[in-house]
């Protein structure tokens, strides 16, 4: 059976950077096999451009519903057996694909493989802090402390969203950091060493400028220890994951004067 692949790009109101992230995936040395554009409600034109610039994307439309939902539409549109994301300020490197593809026509075994990246931010690169650092095979405990997994590096079979799910509408923000933990609590994650996409920061509006980001973690933990689904060891790393963010969390609201915020997550903590 052939090797199929989609790319999924959710945007909203990113015309200004979405040319330069469709570029890169037309400059890859191993052609995807459907582009799918989610446009999550844009209202600075991004609609009638892509139509008029680009006649071979599979466009679809929707009223602003935030990035997961935009990636759920993307990932129930595609017709291939392997989806990649690409977010719509950021840029893939021509060999990308190519290297993602032959890393697991080698290791049929994995089920999703990402890749090292260049942090560019207001045009500059950045060093990445080694918190960040890629890792392969069973992840999990490295996911707990940040989201492992940048969604722009990632190549995932299909087949592992009918197991875990979709990512998590209902999260306003580390809903990629839910998703890695579903995934990698089950799933070993192959890696390409080597960066081959660039990450472009700097939008006032980005996700991942939020403040209080450890909130929607410790929301997303909640969430995966409510399941029951994970084994012992990674059980016991998912609460202490938990209880050190609340507790640090806590401490700085209290810190700050906002005594009910802290006992709030005083209590989430005592629960485990």
């Amino acid at each position: 059976m052939p090797f199929t692949l989609s790319v999924v790009i959710p945007t909203y109101n990113r015309r200004a950077t979405l040319g330069r992230c469709l570029e890169s995936v037309f400059r890859q040395t191993r052609a995807v096999d459907q582009v799918i554009v989610v446009d999550d409600g844009s209202t600075d034109g991004t609609e009638d451009w892509i139509r008029s610039s680009f006649a071979n994307i599979n466009l679809v439309t929707q009223t602003n519903q935030g990035v997961s939902a935009a990636r759920n539409t993307g990932i129930q549109t595609a017709s291939s057996q392997w989806i990649a994301f690409l977010d719509s300020d950021d840029v893939w490197l021509p060999t990308k694909i190519e290297k993602q593809i032959a890393l697991l026509k080698a290791n049929p075994e994995y089920k999703i493989c990402h890749t090292e990246e260049k942090w560019i931010f207001q045009g500059s690169e950045k060093k990445i802090p080694a918190s960040y650092r890629k890792r392969n095979g069973w992840i999990f405990e490295h996911c707990l402390p940040v989201c492992a997994i940048s969604p722009s590096t990632a190549v995932i079979h299909c087949d592992l969203f009918d197991t875990v799910g979709l990512f998590d509408e209902n999260l306003p923000a580390c809903e990629d950091y839910d998703l890695w933990l579903r995934i990698t609590a089950s799933y070993p994650v192959a890696l390409v060493d080597e960066p081959l996409i660039e990450k472009h920061g700097g939008q006032p509006d980005q996700l991942s400028n939020q403040r209080g980001l450890d909130a929607y973690r410790i929301q997303a933990l909640e969430k995966l220890l409510l399941t029951k689904s994970l084994n012992p060891a990674h059980r016991s790393l998912a609460i202490e994951t938990l209880q050190s963010k609340c507790a640090i969390l806590a401490k700085g609201a209290e810190k700050q004067g906002r005594a009910e915020e802290a006992n709030r997550f005083r209590s989430i903590s005592s629960q485990y």
